[in-house]
C-alpha cells in the first residue's frame, strides 16, 4: 500500500538538510509544503538553456560552442522528451520527469555556477533508471554546464542506490514527526486513495 508520494527535488533538498547543507528545519518544511519562492536569475537561465537545447528556443542567448558541445552528448535519436517516471519503493510512490531519453540512456540537463566532479553520484534522479528499465534504458546521464565548459556524469543500472533508499526512509520518519506542519496534500496518500494508477515496483 502506498502511503507517501516523493519526487527527486524534494528528496535532494532533504539530502542537503541531512548532510549539513545550511538548511533550517523551517526552510525544509517550507520546501516540503511547496511554499512559493521567486524564481532566481540562475534558475531562469537554467530553464531557458534547457529549452534552447531541446527546442531551439532563444538559443542565441548562449555560447554557440557550449550549445554545440551539449547537443553532441545527447542521444541520437531522441526518442522522447519530458518523460514521466514512477516506481514503488516500499510504501512510497516515487515520481518525476526526466528531460529526455534515447534508445538506451536517459539524459538530464543541468546548469550550475560551479561544478565539482561526482556532484550527482547520490542524486535521487538516479532512481529514474529503475523506473525506465522497462523501456530499455540502462544509463542515466547528467549533461552539465557552468557556461564555460560541459561535463558529463554517467550512472548505470548497477550503480548503488543504498544512500538514496536510506534517505527515503529518513524522510518518511521526518514527515511523521512533523506531520501537523505538513500542508502539501500530495505528500501523504489518504486511506482508500489510489496513489497513481500507473505503478512500477523497484526490483
Amino acid at each position: 500500500m502506498i502511503n507517501y508520494r516523493f519526487y527527486p527535488s524534494l528528496l535532494n533538498v532533504f539530502s542537503r538538510y541531512l548532510n549539513g547543507g545550511h538548511l533550517s528545519i523551517q526552510e525544509l518544511i517550507d520546501s516540503i509544503n511547496r511554499v512559493p519562492t521567486p524564481t532566481t536569475a540562475a534558475q531562469e537561465r537554467g530553464i531557458s538553456f534547457e529549452e534552447a537545447i531541446v527546442k531551439g528556443t532563444n538559443e542565441e542567448r548562449f555560447d554557440p560552442e557550449i550549445v554545440k558541445k551539449v547537443r553532441k552528448l545527447l542521444p541520437r535519436p531522441i526518442v522522447e522528451t519530458q518523460v514521466y517516471c514512477q516506481l514503488e519503493i516500499e510504501d512510497v510512490l516515487f515520481y518525476g520527469y526526466v528531460d529526455l531519453i534515447g534508445k538506451f540512456k536517459a539524459v538530464d540537463l543541468k546548469t550550475t555556477a560551479s561544478y565539482q566532479p561526482g556532484r550527482f553520484v547520490h542524486n535521487h534522479q538516479n532512481l529514474y533508471l529503475h523506473a525506465l528499465k522497462r523501456k530499455g534504458i540502462k544509463l542515466m546521464e547528467y549533461v552539465i554546464t557552468d557556461f564555460s565548459d560541459v561535463y558529463v556524469e554517467s550512472y548505470p543500472l548497477t550503480h548503488p542506490i543504498d544512500k538514496q533508499l536510506e534517505e527515503i526512509r529518513l524522510l518518511k520518519a521526518f514527515l511523521e514527526e512533523h506531520r501537523p506542519l505538513i500542508t502539501d496534500p500530495k505528500i501523504f496518500v489518504k486511506p482508500g486513495e489510489d496513489a497513481d494508477a500507473r505503478r512500477r515496483t523497484i526490483r
